[in-house]
């Protein structure tokens, strides 16, 4: 008997393919049932038919009105902020739980090893952004030893390996990075940039984050230590390229420097500074593509989880397609 649930994935360019490699091979709980696109010439759609997934170019439309839809439990968004806002809407009658890679932000964020078990149950959940994946968990293990007034994350991603959905959501990834590295990684203020580095040959993903602390407590800056390098072994266990790229350091911030202007009154006393690289599996990409990967591994190991309840709770063909009619004005 297959107890696989099935998924669909809208967005055929480099996330969504990606991450249908990640579905085909790797996971144990998870079907490919759609491959959605607006481009029939697309190398993703094309990708996914000599693999014998069903496939549309017609968009969110054309996966309603594929034959097999009933069987999906969840849909995977990799298009754009924009375009998630509308495939939200048209999908949410039929009962699917959606996972959203874009920065739209419609549902809770979700960093699998920070808080997917307080979300296993939302029914659209939002990745936040490739640098919001590989950072917001240090932020997250920081602040679990000790309060974190401010935190500034510095993503930088090979210009190559930035898609046309990754530079139309500039804006939208640091706000939506900003806004999780708060709401889920437990600092006071957050902030985020992004670097696309033009180098050739390309370089991998490199993260930087900088914490400021109030604890001068040396043996409160080992235990910062210790859960960093758990939260990294944990992130690693989804996504193995990611790692440590030196020791975390933690130093003094000195008497006169004007850092009220980023924590504000609160009492800070040393800064963390952790050194990050993810290296893609290449699956689809070359390695460079890390902040692809990052994304995509979470997503699946996001879906396997959340498949679990859908798969109890979904509701049956006629039972799904009669609440659509019900709901969907004619």
């Amino acid at each position: 008997m297959n107890t696989k649930t099935k998924v669909a994935i809208i967005g055929s360019g480099n996330i969504g393919t990606d991450l249908m490699i990640k579905v085909l091979r790797l996971s144990d709980t998870l079907e490919m049932g759609a491959m959605v696109g607006i481009d029939p010439e697309s190398d993703g759609l094309a990708r996914a038919r000599r693999f014998k997934v069903p496939t549309t170019h017609e968009g969110v439309d054309g996966l309603i009105a594929m034959e097999g839809f009933d069987e999906i439990g969840v849909v995977f968004d990799a298009t754009s902020a924009k375009a998630h806002v509308a495939n939200a809407a048209k999908l949410a009658p039929y009962g699917v739980t959606m996972v959203d890679l874009t920065p739209a932000a419609i549902g809770p964020f979700v960093v699998p090893a920070v808080n997917l078990d307080q979300n296993e149950r939302a029914t659209n959940v939002n990745m936040v952004t490739c640098g919001g994946q590989a950072t917001i968990p240090i932020v997250a293990a920081i602040s679990r030893v000790t309060s974190v007034p401010y935190a500034e994350i510095v993503a930088s991603i090979a210009s190559k390996s930035a898609g046309p959905g990754t530079r139309a959501n500039i804006d939208e990834f640091t706000e939506t990075t900003s806004q999780a590295i708060e709401a889920v990684g437990g600092a006071t203020r957050g902030k985020a940039v992004i670097i696309l580095n033009p180098a050739e040959p390309p370089l991998i993903m490199r993260d930087t984050v900088f914490a400021l602390i109030g604890d001068a407590d040396e043996s409160t800056h080992d235990k910062v230590r210790a859960s960093i390098e758990e939260m990294v072994a944990d992130v690693a266990a989804y996504v193995p390229g990611y790692r440590l790229k030196q020791t975390v350091q933690i130093t003094p911030v000195p008497e006169d420097q004007p850092v009220h202007t980023l924590a504000g009154d609160a009492r800070v006393t040393h800064q963390v500074s952790v050194f990050l690289e993810v290296e893609g599996a290449a699956h689809y990409l070359p390695a460079y593509a890390g902040n692809l990967d990052i994304m995509t591994s979470a997503a699946l190991r996001t879906a396997e989880r959340l498949a679990q309840n859908t798969a109890q709770s979904t509701p049956g063909t006629s039972d799904r397609t009669a609440a659509a009619r019900t709901e969907v004005p004619a």
